[in-house]
Order: structure tokens, then sequence, then C-alpha cells
């Protein structure tokens, strides 16, 4: 939308826009999607929705599944889910804001068939209604004994201002002027995390990292499927290792500062250094397996997908951690998190590291798919799910 007509638009009281927008998919012969409906004859029923970021939504929804004891269902809005991730129901962001008949219809579909709801990043559960308000929406479900919970996927409950303060080269600081508002950030994840106070509900988080933001609540892990990861060929045999960073976002990986260093050992020749961008997902398996060394992100002080993925992959990953997140997810998986210590400043140092020590990093490598099968094949989020919330 233009954004003077976004303007205008925004000035539409809110009933007018919903019939406004309702009567245009009517127009177009648009029909609004059936709720999701879980297999009734399963003592537990899960409806997790609707953001589904990078596919998570879909996978938590199968990894409680895997129990035998409960139905799952994901849903998303479209236009959270651009990269096509596999889920289980799929509706318009127009249809989720503003068609009265979809926004009832779930409401009763929960109230009537599901037993829990997980909800994604404070997003409504029930789209539009109530003008988007969350502490109403749960209330209404909460009404008929459905029990909810809320999880934390990143930038959502992510506060700008303590993560400035506990993470070098922290991505809200240096650069961030050109990147996102970061006062709008600010704002935004306070009043969630003022939210998820308010509705005093079991409350997860995605990755270790989160906890610094929400202390009380459970680490849930990102789910990842090992198998499509696996790779035959061992890392760091070649003369010259092949160091690959992909970076979807270059501000947050740190690419900026990563790539004079990068470059500079290749053309040092010590590695063989590729960045790739436009990479679909569904190439990547590949690529990993033709690397050595996978340079994730180096401003956020966390790990997810794309750090698990590598580790499936037998490949050494280089990303900055915090402390404590290396503490939390070894008392998890009761064994140490293979990737190596390193920041911005030791980079340089801990690649020629690994070019010298070349025995000593690949069985690091090669713990990476045992790390992954303690944590984030499905198993560990299940029992989480399971203890903390389908069964309390």
């Amino acid at each position: 939308m233009h954004p003077l007509a976004e303007r205008a638009w925004h000035l539409v009281p809110k009933r007018l826009q919903d019939a406004i927008a309702s009567g245009v998919d009517r127009a177009k012969g648009v029909v609004p999607p059936a709720p999701p409906l879980p297999d009734m004859t399963a003592p537990i029923r899960l409806l997790i929705g609707p953001v589904n970021y990078a596919g998570q939504g879909y996978r938590w929804a199968r990894a409680a599944e895997s129990s035998g004891r409960v139905s799952a269902r994901n849903y998303v809005h479209l236009g959270n889910n651009p990269f096509g991730y596999d889920a289980d129901h799929l509706v318009t962001w127009r249809q989720s804001e503003h068609s009265r008949a979809w926004q009832n219809a779930m409401l009763a579909s929960i109230r009537e068939n599901y037993t829990h709801v997980l909800i994604e990043a404070c997003f409504p559960i029930l789209g539009g209604m109530f003008r988007g308000d969350v502490r109403r929406q749960v209330a209404l479900i909460q009404e008929a004994g459905v029990k909810v919970a809320v999880v934390g996927h990143g930038t959502d409950v992510r506060l700008p201002s303590t993560h400035l303060r506990l993470t070098a080269h922290s991505h809200f600081g240096e650069g961030a002027e050109d990147w996102a508002p970061v006062d709008m950030i600010e704002a935004t994840v306070a009043e969630n995390l003022a939210l998820i106070r308010d509705l005093d509900v079991p409350v997860f988080v995605s990755t270790a990292g989160l906890l610094a933001d929400l202390p009380g609540a459970h680490l849930l892990g990102v789910v990842i499927d090992p198998d499509v990861w696996r790779a035959s060929a061992p890392a760091l045999e070649r003369t010259r290792p092949k160091i690959v960073h992909a970076p979807t976002q270059m501000h947050v990986k740190g690419t900026y500062f990563l790539r004079p260093i990068l470059r500079r050992l290749h053309d040092e020749g010590l590695i063989e250094y590729v960045e790739l961008e436009g990479v679909q997902h569904a190439d990547m398996p590949g690529v990993f397996a033709d690397a050595d060394v996978i340079v994730d992100q180096f401003r956020i002080g966390d790990y997810g997908v794309g750090a698990c993925e590598a580790m499936a992959s037998s490949r050494l990953v280089l990303t900055y951690l915090h402390e404590d997140v290396r503490a939390e997810v070894e008392r998890q998986a009761g064994m140490p998190i293979p990737i190596p210590a390193v920041t911005l400043d030791t980079v340089e140092d801990v690649l020629r590291d690994i070019v010298a020590r070349r025995e000593h990093y690949r069985a690091m490598a090669d713990q990476g798919p045992e790390f992954v099968h303690r944590l984030h094949d499905g198993r560990f989020s299940r029992d989480v799910l399971l203890r903390e919330f389908l069964e309390g």
C-alpha cells in the first residue's frame, strides 16, 4: 500500500475497515478458510500460532504429536511465512485482521475443539478481534477452560536496552540507525513483556539467550530434521579450509565487520572464503556439506536454526555466544555446545588456530550431530511442552 494511502486507511474506524476489506473479498469471491481441526480422539489438542517463524510452530506441533497423546495444529498468517515453511493452516493477514466471520469461527473452534493454545511472539491468536487486544482474546479462550501459554521467538521479547548492556557489538548498537528503529523496537518489546506478565501463563522461549529478558521462562529449543542435514564427508580435510558465510541479515550477523577479516585471510591463501546470498533454504544442505566452517552471527550472543543445521552437518560453527547461553544449553544437553568461544575481536585468531589444529576442531565438529540429537531434533521440545504445559 502506498504510504499516503496507508496513513489514510489508519484514520478509518476499525468497523468500517472490516466492512470494506470483507466487502472487497466477497466481491472477489474470497471465502475465509475454515479453522484447523485437531483429531478429537486425542486427549490433548494443541493449537500453535500465528507466526511460524523459521517453521518452528509447525515443528513444535509435530514434536508434541510424537508423544502419541497430542493432536497439534499450527497456523500462520501468510505475511509471516514469506519463505514458505511448512504449516498446517494458512490464512491471509487481511482475513485474520478484518473478517469477523473468520475470527468468530476461529474462536468457536478453539473453545470447542482444543484443550491448549500456544501463542507465538505475542501476536493476537484471533487476528483483529478486539483490535488485536491479546488480553481480551486470551480471556475469552480461558473462559472455556482452554489453557494458554506464550512462546517468545526473538525480536518480539529481546529488549534492546538489556541487549546493549549485556552484549559486545550488539546489533542494537553501531549501525542500527540504518537497520531498524531501535526506539520503536524497545517500546514494542516492553509492551510485549508487560503483556506476558499480565497474562500470567506458562512462558517458553525458543533460544537460551532470551532467558535474559524472560528469566522465568522455559527453554523450548528450536527444532530441525537432522536427517536432512547429515553429511558424509568429514570437515577440515582440505589444505585450504572452505569458510562459508550466508547472511540473511548482514547487520544482525555482523557481516560488515567480518567481511574484511575473512577476505584478508582468503587473499593470504589461508582459507577459501565464500559469501552467499539468495540461496534457497532447500539448497542449504548441499552448501553446508561442501563447507568446512560455517560463520554464523557475531552480534546477538545466541544461536538458532542455522547453527543447528550446520552442527547437524558435522560442520564447525563460528558464532558468538553469551557465557550464560553456553551454561544453560550445557545444563540441558548434558554436554558442552560444540562451538568454539569466539567474538568479533578474536575471530581471526580462532580461524588461524583452526587451520593450525585441524584435528582438534574436526573432533569438535563431529560432536555437532549428538548435540542436535539431544536438544534440537524435537524430543527435548516435546518433553518440555508436556512437562511444563500440556500435562501440568
